[in-house]
């Protein structure tokens, strides 16, 4: 209705001037509305679609880093296992080879001369040494001091090597110079300050071997020990050319020049016997 009270004819045609600006606000309104909507639409593929780039080229990325890796990897990874494997093989044949040479029993068979033994258990075979003289009880007539200084001659001749034939002639000489007794002189009270056995008079002779310092035989205090004086008179039996074969008073004699150059030759048996029994035949 209007103003003047005339009813508005709906059908009627309305004014240009309003409808054409109601059309165009209505049109503008409708198209600021779909181009934002469009550019709302629009970013949000966009987004998506640079996270998807994004994503495929982070996965195209760690494949490529993962390919690289392995293929370079590859022939290391080889090596060493294939070095893991020999060594592994290697510590178990070792293990296995020092188990048999270490638990070898006396049933097991002895390893033959070309084969390798474990420088750890083999054994350098020893050069026997020769036994050691016996402490026997007196023999031939002998007292315990004279089967002592008998047995000091046979191990200061055994300790220089001297066969036994030597060993003979040493005692039996002994017997004969001073009946085995370890013996002082009278003539020079020097001597009487050593371990003696009693007291001679035959000049400056001292000992068992009655050898004298004057001589050359050596010092007074020396020749009162009986491995000394054993080890002087066997030294200078051992340069008599051919004492091994000559006869027992004659090899004593060319060592000792007594006045009595035949009385050696009737201690021989007794000194074989007293020899035996400290050194058994065949030792």
């Amino acid at each position: 209705m209007r103003d003047d009270g005339t009813l508005d004819d709906p059908y009627a045609p309305s004014s240009p001037t309003a409808d054409t600006e109601d059309s165009t606000s209505t049109e503008r309104t409708t198209t600021a509305t779909r181009l934002r909507a469009y550019a709302r639409d629009l970013t949000g593929r966009r987004r998506a679609h640079v996270a998807l780039a994004t994503g495929v080229v982070c996965c195209l990325g760690l494949a490529a880093v993962a390919q690289v890796r392995d293929d370079g990897a590859g022939p290391a990874r080889t090596d060493s296992l294939a070095g893991s494997a020999e060594l592994v093989q290697r510590a178990e044949q070792q293990t296995a080879s020092r188990g048999l040479d270490r638990s070898a029993t006396p049933s097991t068979p002895a390893a033959s001369p070309s084969s390798s033994a474990d420088p750890d258990t083999a054994k350098r075979a020893r050069k026997a040494a020769p036994a050691p003289p016996t402490d026997p009880a007196p023999v031939a007539g002998l007292d315990e001091d004279q089967m002592e200084n008998a047995e000091a001659i046979v191990r200061a001749g055994r300790d220089m090597g001297v066969p036994r034939r030597g060993l003979v002639i040493a005692v039996a000489t002994a017997m004969q110079e001073s009946n085995l007794y370890n013996v002082a002189s009278g003539v020079l009270p020097e001597s009487q300050n050593y371990p003696h056995q009693g007291v001679g008079w035959d000049h400056d002779s001292v000992g068992l071997f009655q050898q004298r310092s004057s001589s050359g035989w050596g010092p007074v205090g020396r020749l009162m020990d009986p491995e000394f004086a054993t080890r002087q008179f066997l030294s200078a039996l051992e340069q008599v050319p051919g004492w091994q074969r000559m006869r027992l008073t004659d090899a004593a004699q060319a060592v000792q020049v007594s006045a009595y150059p035949e009385h050696y030759q009737k201690h021989e048996w007794r000194a074989v016997r007293v020899v035996d029994a400290i050194v058994p035949s065949g030792r």
